[in-house]
């Protein structure tokens, strides 16, 4: 930035004040056109200012922001500089640098009433455009998953191998793995073999949605709906306190259950993808839960 000088101050005047005329008269684009010449002689931080607010009136939000920018490369720069800028990347959405515009605000002047009110806002604006882009995912992901498995082609054996084990939906598919649907009666290799096919034709693969979290945030989702009709103290018991087995006790343990919520968030097909967990085990786990008034979780 150039350092005004008196001589400078002097070649610029007559275009200031033509400018600060036209400005008053309505006239903004010669107005501006004036600005532009008085910076050929004296590029003061001042006339920037006035020039670079003129061009935010007008809708010229890149020169403004290009003067903007090169006012508050100063060490102190002025506060109204800092604050518009701001306002101007917030309107491109830019809302990390507008943050920063306000922090130095507040660096300078801690107590500023329209940076710290701002900058709230600001922080606000950025909550929720991280929360929408999040609901867009989720919304995303879950149409995928929620699709039909009769909507795949698949042969009808193998159909109705999954409408047994209630699996209806791809999401369902994703959260079991070959061993589970192996540990299903009637379910062999072929039709393994061809429901692999049809989700490596896609880019998929059986187990994927247990993987990175999917499945622990899925059955917290589950447990958080049940606590609306379930008594939160009995999901709460220890397994330890269920007259179970010790097969079946073991098995569980493996899935890592605690607790009668932890229980109940798993599924037919994940209990009998244990190794060495057969349909007695089931039957038992069922009927302690039935005892309770609960039941393990079905996929929908």
């Amino acid at each position: 930035m150039t350092t005004s000088n008196p001589a400078n101050s002097a070649a610029a005047k007559p275009h200031l004040d033509l400018a600060i005329r036209h400005a008053a008269e309505g006239r903004r684009d010669e107005a501006v056109a004036a600005y532009r010449l008085a910076l050929e002689a004296d590029r003061s931080i001042a006339t920037m200012f006035d020039l670079a607010r003129l061009l935010d009136r007008i809708g010229e939000d890149d020169e403004a922001i290009d003067l903007y920018e090169e006012i508050c490369y100063s060490p102190t720069p002025p506060v109204n500089a800092l604050i518009n800028l701001s306002v101007l990347y917030e309107d491109l959405g830019e809302l990390a640098r507008a943050e920063r515009c306000l922090r130095r605000v507040l660096e300078l002047y801690p107590t500023n009433p329209r940076a710290r009110m701002y900058v709230k806002d600001v922080c606000a604006v950025e909550t929720m455009s991280y929360d929408a882009n999040a609901a867009q995912q989720l919304a995303r992901r879950n149409a995928v998953l929620d699709t039909p498995i009769t909507d795949f082609e698949l042969s009808a054996r193998a159909r109705n191998c999954l409408k047994k084990v209630e699996i209806r939906t791809l999401g369902d598919l994703l959260r079991v793995t070959e061993a589970e649907l192996m540990g299903f009666k009637n379910f062999g290799e072929t039709s393994i073999s061809e429901i692999k096919a049809m989700l490596n034709s896609r880019g998929l693969r059986l187990g994927q949605g247990l993987e990175g979290g999917f499945e622990e945030s899925y059955r917290r989702e589950y447990l958080e709906t049940l606590r609306a009709t379930v008594a939160p103290e009995l999901l709460e018991i220890p397994i330890n306190s269920l007259e179970l087995t010790i097969r079946a006790r073991k098995a569980i343990q493996l899935l890592e259950v605690r607790t009668l919520g932890d229980l109940v968030c798993r599924t037919e097909a994940e209990l009998m993808g244990i190794k060495n967990f057969g349909s007695t085990s089931l039957d038992e786990i069922k009927a302690q839960l039935a005892a309770h008034g609960l039941a393990l979780r079905v996929l929908e």
